[in-house]
Formats: structure tokens, C-alpha cells, sequence
């Protein structure tokens, strides 16, 4: 068994006010914790990667084929594979969350 702190993970800035730490990971999936300073993008995007998560700080707002959805504070989210997808923290406080990809994403491409 695999045991990973989030306080042993340096955050990358991937893009402007996006951090990204990745977590435990194993042959089936992989988990990463987020942080999205308020105004900040998360460029639109695709991978093959199914990509579930969960807010735990403010709220995030996903745009998927120009329609809006808002994920707050306690909510959950699943975007499948493939399907481009970007997001946006227009709160005034962080957001954050972790994301669990299946098959596992250990690099970020656009970083």
C-alpha cells in the first residue's frame, strides 16, 4: 500500500493560478489535489482519461460544450473521457478539490 501527504507534495503552477499536486497513484487510476486562485483559468481542454472530483473550498465553474455548470462546496463531478472541457474560479476565494483520473494521468500536458 501506497501512503501520500498532501503536505509531502509541492504544487505545481500549471497555468496562472492553477496548482496541481499529484497524489497516490495507482495501475487503474491516479489522484490529484487542485488549487485555483480566484479569476484563474483552466484552459479548455481533452484527454482520454475519465475524470471524476470533489470540491471541498469554494466553488468551480465547468464550461462543456459552451454549457455552464457550477460544482460547489460538498458536490461531486464526472466528465468522461475525451470530452473537452475547461473551468474557471469567478469566486473571490480558492478553490479547492481533488480530481480522480481513470486510466491514471500522471502529467499534465499543457503545463
Amino acid at each position: 500500500m501506497d501512503s501520500i501527504a498532501l503536505s509531502d507534495r509541492e504544487a505545481t503552477e500549471v497555468t496562472d493560478g492553477v496548482y496541481l499536486a499529484q497524489l497516490a497513484a495507482g495501475e487503474r487510476m491516479s489522484i490529484q489535489h487542485f488549487h485555483i486562485e480566484p479569476g484563474a483559468t483552466v484552459p479548455e481542454h481533452s484527454h482520454e482519461h475519465e475524470q471524476t472530483g470533489f470540491i471541498y473550498g469554494s466553488a468551480l465553474t465547468f464550461i462543456v460544450d459552451g454549457e455552464e455548470f457550477v460544482i460547489e462546496e460538498g458536490d461531486s463531478y464526472a466528465i468522461p473521457g475525451d470530452e473537452p472541457h475547461a473551468a474557471e474560479n469567478r469566486t473571490d476565494v480558492p478553490v479547492r478539490g481533488i480530481d480522480v483520473f481513470s486510466p491514471p494521468r500522471l502529467d499534465v500536458p499543457w503545463k
